[in-house]
């Protein structure tokens, strides 16, 4: 095979993928489906109640561990602040965010 026939051969290859790739597609209809419905209510319940509450006082935790060893700095205060703000919050505004763009 000359010098240049492996390269050549191996763009052609790529380049029927592409071709096929392209007039093989689909719409996709993103807002239509409903499969992974139950599995999102029930975790953004979670993270909304118990879940959320359970992951700030456990930032929380790991602040004041930090602070009892001796180490001082504002970051030990705002993350756990922020993680609650975040689990608080958050997840409704992602949601309404996600739902919207869908």
């Amino acid at each position: 095979m000359p010098k240049g026939g492996r390269t050549n051969a191996v763009l052609l290859g790529l380049a029927i993928i592409a071709m096929v790739m392209v007039l093989g597609a689909s719409a996709a209809f993103a807002g239509t489906d409903t499969t992974f419905n139950t599995a999102l209510t029930k975790f953004t319940d979670f993270l909304e109640g118990s879940g959320g509450k359970i992951i700030t006082v456990m930032s929380l935790a790991g602040g004041i561990v930090a602070l009892a060893s001796g180490r001082f700095s504002l970051g030990q205060v705002a993350v756990p602040v922020a993680v609650g703000v975040g689990a608080g919050t958050g997840i409704p505004i992602v949601t309404s965010t996600v739902t919207a763009t869908i």
